[in-house]
């Protein structure tokens, strides 16, 4: 009953294939902590309801099966945006306010992994990095694995080892360590033959030659949704938030099926309040 749920969710129509729409979302600090709590920075400037209230109506407008989101501090955060009559959250166990998680949408059958706890590689330091979170979906003849993810910021195309200055080193260093991490995820999915998407937040511009997509894609052979693309995302510029997908999952791609959904407010106030990043989504068409 389960499986036959899931196919009539993700049939496009009778004569073609079942396809799943993924998207990322950094959601920008959705917490409900007052401004001037300890565990927020200075400048940050909590959402109002109201802003709330908008995000669900843009996940709604935005109607993908599988979103994987960033900077939401807990899960009854993440169903004000994704309510739970529509989707199941799984989210990381992270004692941090910019947790990742899935919004996943409800018949799809899916199983929570472990955390990859080891993108947190500053364990002993005051500001903890975010793990990934990781599921597998259960689809109708064939197992996904997914990974979302939100990397250090600030070395957005910096190379990530030699000369910098003091701070911009200390930040693209530790970028450069994160990619250990992701090559043992994605090394151990070619290893079982496993379907797999890899998509968030990366804090990276990806395109020309990339020490970070070139370091991935040594792991395993790689198609990045991004590449070659401009974001319309608040007035234009490179992507960093990325969807790239490995073993079988390539050629599951659809081409051109790459969509960013732009918000209808403009202007710094509207930016603020809602994200500074909008939804990126691909759409897969799942084998018959």
């Amino acid at each position: 009953m389960i499986r036959l749920l899931v196919a009539l969710l993700l049939l496009t129509g009778a004569a073609q294939a079942a396809e799943l729409r993924v998207a990322t979302w950094n959601l920008e600090w959705l917490t409900a902590r007052r401004a001037g709590d300890p565990a927020l920075p200075e400048d940050v400037r909590p959402k109002r309801p109201e802003d709330i209230d908008a995000l669900r109506r843009y996940a709604q407008t935005l109607d993908a099966d599988v979103i994987a989101f960033q900077e939401v501090d807990g899960p009854d955060m993440a169903a004000r945006v994704f309510p739970a009559d529509r989707y199941a959250v799984v989210i990381t166990a992270d004692e941090v306010v910019q947790r990742v998680g899935f919004a996943i949408r409800r018949g799809i059958p899916m199983r929570r992994n472990p955390d990859l706890a080891g993108l947190d590689v500053l364990p002993g330091a005051a500001h903890r990095l975010r793990s990934g979170a990781d599921i597998t979906l259960d689809l109708p003849g064939v197992r996904l694995r997914l990974l979302a993810v939100h990397l250090k910021s600030g070395c957005n195309h910096d190379r990530l080892s030699g000369a910098h200055g003091a701070s911009l080193g200390r930040t693209c260093e530790t970028l450069r360590r994160q990619i250990a991490p992701l090559q043992g995820w994605i090394a151990q999915r070619r290893e079982e033959g496993v379907p797999f998407v890899l998509l968030g937040d990366f804090n990276r511009q990806m395109d020309g030659p990339d020490e970070l997509l070139a370091a991935l894609t040594g792991a395993a052979p790689l198609a990045r949704a991004t590449e070659g693309r401009a974001s319309p995302c608040w007035g234009g510029g490179g992507f960093i938030d990325h969807i790239l997908a490995g073993g079988a999952a390539r050629s599951w791609m659809v081409p051109d099926s790459l969509r960013v959904m732009v918000y209808r407010e403009t202007g710094d106030a509207a930016r603020e309040q809602l994200s500074d990043h909008c939804p990126v989504s691909v759409r897969f068409r799942l084998p018959d």
